[in-house]
C-alpha cells in the first residue's frame, strides 16, 4: 500500500529515500524513517500537536505501565474484530508509539499486517520512527488521511480527533475502527485537584455514516502513583493548562496518590 498525496490526492511511489506522485510533489523519507506528509498549508501553527514537554511527559508515564492494560485490552480486541486477510492497520494520534508498537508485534505473531502510525506532531512520530522501525509512521493531519480510498482494514482511535467522512472513505468494507475514549470517572481524583466543581465524562455516543456499532466495552480500574508518575500523567493531559503551580508542586511532593483509570472502548464495522 501507498500513501496518498496530500496536496493532489494522486498515489504516491517511493524510489531513492523519496515519495513522488505523478504530478511530481516530493516528500522526502527521513533519517529515522519517517515520512513528512503535512504541508505548511495544513498546519495552523508552526509546530502543531504536543510539545516536546508533553511528549516526554506522556513517554515517561506510559512505559510506567499503568495503561499496560489499555494497550492489551485494544490489542485483544483489534485481534477479534479485524478481518480474517486483514493486511493494513492504522494508529491514528498514535504520539511516540507506545500503542502502536505494541499492536504491531503483537499482531504481527499471527497476521502479515502493515501498520501505519499517523501524528502531527513531528516530535514525536520521530521518536517513534527511530525506536519502532517496524511501524510506518507518518506526519500528518487526522483530518486529512494520507491514504487512498478503501485501503486500511482497521483503524485505532486513542482519543484522537478525526472526521467520520475520512473514516468512511480509507477503510475498507468490512473493515473496523476501534475508538477509546474517556469512561465517565476517568482521572476524577486528578481534576478534583484543580477544578471547583468536578464534572463526570460524558458518554460518547458517536454514530457515523456508512458503520455499525458491533462491540462496546469499558475497562475501569484503580492506579496507585508515586508524586512524579502523577505529574507526568498530569503533564500529559489537557488539564495541565488549568492547574496552578501549586498543583503542580504538591502532586510531585506526594508519596503516594490514588486515581481512577475509566476508558470507554468500542469497535464500529464498515457497511
Amino acid at each position: 500500500m501507498s500513501y496518498q498525496c496530500p496536496l493532489c490526492h494522486s498515489s504516491l511511489l517511493f524510489a531513492h529515500h523519496q515519495w513522488r506522485c505523478e504530478n511530481n510533489h516530493q516528500f522526502d523519507c527521513a533519517k529515522e524513517g519517517y515520512v513528512n506528509l503535512l504541508p505548511v498549508q495544513h498546519k495552523r501553527s508552526k509546530e502543531p500537536g504536543d510539545s516536546v514537554e508533553m511528549m516526554q511527559a506522556r513517554r515517561a508515564f506510559l512505559h510506567s505501565g499503568h495503561y499496560r492494560a489499555l494497550q492489551q485490552k485494544a490489542i485483544e480486541l483489534l485481534n477479534t474484530y479485524l478481518p480474517a486477510g486483514a493486511e493494513t492497520l492504522l494508529d491514528i494520534g498514535c504520539g511516540e508509539g507506545y500503542y502502536t508498537a505494541a499492536v504491531q508485534e503483537q499482531l504481527h505473531l499471527q497476521r502479515k499486517l502493515a501498520v501505519y502510525g499517523l501524528d502531527v506532531a513531528k516530535v514525536a512520530v520521530r521518536y517513534g520512527a527511530k525506536r519502532y522501525p517496524a511501524v510506518n509512521f507518518c506526519v500528518a493531519s487526522s483530518h486529512r488521511l494520507p491514504f487512498t480510498e478503501s485501503s486500511l482494514d482497521g483503524i485505532l482511535r486513542i482519543y484522537a480527533p478525526c472526521k467520520a467522512a475520512e473514516l468512511a472513505r480509507v477503510v475498507k468494507i468490512g473493515g473496523i475502527v476501534l475508538t477509546v475514549t474517556p469512561g465517565p470517572r476517568h482521572l476524577y481524583q486528578l481534576k478534583d485537584l484543580i477544578y471547583q466543581e468536578v464534572h463526570l465524562h460524558p458518554e460518547n455516543h458517536e454514530q457515523w455514516e456508512g458503520f455499525e456499532l458491533i462491540s462496546t466495552e469499558t475497562l475501569a480500574y484503580a492506579m496507585s502513583l508515586n508524586g512524579e508518575q502523577a505529574h507526568h500523567l498530569l503533564q500529559m493531559t489537557p488539564f495541565a493548562w488549568r492547574a496552578s503551580e501549586e498543583v503542580k508542586t504538591h502532586l510531585l511532593s506526594r508519596e503516594q496518590f490514588n486515581c481512577e483509570a475509566d476508558f470507554t472502548l468500542k469497535v464500529y464495522r464498515r457497511m
